[in-house]
Order: C-alpha cells, then sequence, then structure tokens
C-alpha cells in the first residue's frame, strides 16, 4: 500500500465515522449527511482508480 492509498482509506475511515455519528444524532442534518457521502464517494473512487493510475504510468 502507498502512501496515497494509504491516507485515502484514513480519509474514508474518518468519514464513515461523521457519517455514523451524524446518523445517531437524535435530528440528523441530511444537507450534512448527503455532503458526508457525496465525500465518501468520491474518495472511494479515487482508491479504486489507483491501481489503474499505477499500470497506467
Amino acid at each position: 500500500m502507498n502512501a496515497m492509498t494509504y491516507r485515502l482509506t484514513l480519509v474514508h475511515r474518518k468519514l464513515d465515522d461523521e457519517i455514523g455519528r451524524e446518523l445517531k444524532r437524535r435530528l440528523p442534518d441530511w444537507r450534512r449527511l448527503l455532503r458526508l457521502k457525496k465525500l465518501r464517494l468520491a474518495v472511494k473512487d479515487r482508491l479504486h482508480r489507483q491501481p489503474m493510475m499505477a499500470i497506467g504510468r
């Protein structure tokens, strides 16, 4: 695992934790949840593109 993959994995985990905390709130902020989920998806997409970028070099 290279440094970029490691950092993206950490960011993804932090976003997962943050989403979980927001969902446990009595009244979750749906706009914040939407933003966090979009960010998590963007990180996931970058994680899955990493191996392809290494092959394309």
